[in-house]
């Protein structure tokens, strides 16, 4: 794996791996504390549409991307919010549509789209080093935005009634919560694709609460720590078996989910035996 460094493409894939960790360990945390990953799962698929367009237009998909994804985070989180439809039917109808209109931009868009599988089930060997450079922009705003509304964030995950009574404007934070999952999709789509992205957002974070990590900074930590560890473990695996990178780093993540919940449950178990 040492020598494989020597080709640019690898070291764009490290480089991407590691943008990739940060952005899904800060964000994954809210993720699975705020019970939202079937949202960030319609976020998700609901981006194919920014694809489709992106093709369409002739431009590079993530530019079109960002919008379309950070766009849908915002409509379904007031379709939720403000209506009276329900979560799951919000969730599911945008799911669809998002899916659709990237389909039919695709199919509208003349001649072939060689490179569209590696948005839908990631490819990190062939990010290219502008796309890493918008992966680096996105993970400061990330930063940034986490490091300026930690307390709010925090009380929004946790009790979110209660944060409403204290006076904070708990819709408003809401949405900014689903834009950060957006951002953090398009951040991750490059690498796990646009199926995968869930289980690369809830995975390491749910390891993390599994193994004790209850403080949110804690879990913020040690989420980016596994994701760094389960994406370069699934890219050297990928690179030495010759298999889809994506999912190489999904499977090397569940893999390591089932051991140490298994783990964990037989550790308790002993304890309890022994007390």
């Amino acid at each position: 794996m040492i020598e494989a460094l020597q080709y640019e493409f690898m070291r764009n894939a490290l480089m991407a791996a590691l943008l990739a960790s940060l952005a899904c360990g800060v964000i994954g945390t809210y993720v699975v504390v705020k019970r939202i990953s079937f949202i960030s799962g319609a976020i998700a698929h609901a981006a194919f549409g920014g694809v489709g367009i992106g093709y369409f237009l002739g431009v590079n998909p993530v530019l079109t991307l960002l919008p379309f994804s950070v766009l849908s985070a915002l409509c379904i989180g007031l379709v939720s919010k403000k209506t009276r439809l329900s979560e799951d039917s919000a969730i599911g109808m945008f799911w669809a549509v998002g899916m659709a209109i990237g389909i039919l931009f695709v199919g509208l868009t003349p001649g072939y789209t060689p490179d569209l599988f590696s948005y839908i089930f990631g490819n990190i060997l062939t990010v290219p080093l502008a796309d890493i450079a918008i992966m680096a922009a996105l993970d400061l705003i990330i930063l940034i935005s986490v490091a300026l509304l930690y307390k709010e964030f925090l009380a929004v995950s946790f009790d979110e009634e209660y944060a409403e009574v204290s006076g904070l404007a708990t819709t408003v934070l809401y949405l900014l919560m689903l834009c950060l999952v957006a951002i953090t999709v398009v951040v991750l789509i490059r690498v796990v694709g646009i199926v995968l992205v869930i289980a690369l957002l809830t995975i390491p974070a749910s390891i993390a609460r599994e193994i004790g990590c209850f403080s949110l900074r804690r879990m913020m930590v040690v989420s980016s720590l596994l994701g760094g560890v389960f994406t370069m473990s699934g890219l050297a695996l990928s690179y030495m078996v010759d298999i889809p990178s994506g999912a190489a780093i999904i499977l090397v993540s569940a893999t390591a989910f089932i051991v140490v919940a298994m783990a964990v449950r037989l550790f308790r178990l002993l304890r309890l035996k022994s007390s």
